[in-house]
């Protein structure tokens, strides 16, 4: 009943922002539709009994309150509905669960068919409250650490992976963040995230300076039952962008466990129409041999990535003032497998925007990217 509730409260929050302004009340959102279009591997359908050729589409609407309480201090929630029509479930991220860093099920499923599913659910809920140097959010909130484009090793909450093209939203997690202003580019941040029980969770600190011109930051603490210690980096290099990430796990409980991530990328605004980004990826926790491959904690979402090299190479083109296009090109440096995509976007005008895009996969068979079907998408975006 939580959600149902929260629905009500912010449709009331809603109209009543409609009907006059006031300042101590903002309301904005956005919704979006994906007609989606997915070609699966022959072999695996031939395994799931289901025709090659699929057809999907995922609408999705975010609402997004925010109230002032009183000095110093909001409340912040988006709330966001889901529907999703498919003929096989493939490559989306439209669970009805509760992520794993939410302590709370704020997920409501009113529809679930075997072709349609409707989904609510709250992916933001806090509390600020300012004071002076210091800073604390409580409740389900954002919380996104690094430099990186496309992988955050430090990002040890929420991170996205770089194939997933219909979600935008990191999700919330559940937790305590206090963050310390140690100057106008210096601050210290901690975060708890109880999982499971309010005494068991994920305690990190981290950081943050500017030496020499570029900003540098340090993170530590226990997630998963395991030790980290990491940084990230950002600056200029000349007149291109340099940036980069580091992390070491450790547990004496699980040797494997222990391990290494990094990433180091380079970007660079060539002209005022054109521009290029490279990134690479070690993942220490990935396997080298595709026959340990950890596709169970991938589907579970504990992981992103099943190898332990990848390169990255992004283009973007701004063809007209209304029209940008964007190249991607993934590869799994180990077993030969990867990704090339493309969007093409025109901004119809500030609040809507549609694109087209697809994504084909190559690779061996069971390789990384051989499990992803090749995707052909519209998309369609108003904002308010």
């Amino acid at each position: 009943m939580i959600p149902r509730f929260l629905l009500a409260f912010v449709l009331h929050a809603a109209l009543a922002g409609a009907g006059y302004s006031q300042e101590w009340f903002e309301f904005s959102g956005y919704a979006m539709d994906f007609p989606v279009y997915q070609q699966l591997n022959n072999d695996l359908a031939r395994l799931a009994n289901t025709n090659r050729d699929q057809f999907a589409n995922v609408g999705r609407v975010r609402l997004r309150p925010r109230a002032e309480l009183w000095t110093g201090g909001f409340l912040s929630i988006e709330y966001e509905i889901n529907s999703v029509y498919f003929e096989t479930p493939v490559n989306l991220h439209t669970t009805s669960e509760k992520s794993r860093r939410q302590l709370i099920d704020l997920t409501w499923n009113p529809v679930s068919a075997p072709n349609h599913s409707l989904v609510h659910f709250v992916d933001r809920l806090f509390i600020r409250q300012s004071l002076g140097i210091l800073e604390m959010t409580l409740g389900r909130q954002r919380v996104s650490w690094g430099t990186g484009r496309f992988w955050n090793p430090t990002d040890l909450f929420n991170p996205i992976g770089p194939t997933v093209f219909s979600k935008i939203e990191k999700d919330g997690i559940d937790g305590l963040l206090v963050k310390c202003f140690l100057g106008s580019l210096s601050d210290l941040s901690f975060v708890y995230n109880p999982e499971e029980t309010l005494g068991k969770g994920n305690l990190g600190a981290r950081i943050r300076t500017n030496v020499a011109e570029f900003d540098v930051s340090v993170v530590g603490g226990k997630f998963d039952e395991r030790m980290v210690v990491g940084g990230d980096f950002a600056g200029n290099f000349f007149d291109a962008g340099i940036r980069g990430e580091f992390l070491i796990s450790s547990s004496n409980d699980h040797p494997e466990w222990n391990f290494t991530k990094y990433v180091f990328g380079l970007d660079h605004q060539f002209t005022s129409d054109l521009y290029g980004l490279v990134e690479f990826h070690f993942n220490g926790a990935g396997k080298s041999e595709t026959s340990r491959y950890e596709l169970n904690r991938l589907l579970n979402g504990e992981i992103i990535s099943l190898g332990r090299s990848y390169i990255l190479f992004q283009s973007m083109v701004l063809v007209h003032p209304l029209v940008s296009l964007s190249v991607i090109s993934l590869s799994n440096v180990r077993d030969q497998s990867g990704m090339v995509g493309g969007t093409v976007s025109y901004a119809w005008s500030n609040e809507f925007t549609v694109a087209l895009g697809g994504q084909l996969f190559y690779g061996d068979n069971l390789s990384e990217f051989w499990y992803h079907p090749k995707t052909l998408y519209l998309r369609a975006d108003i904002y308010f």
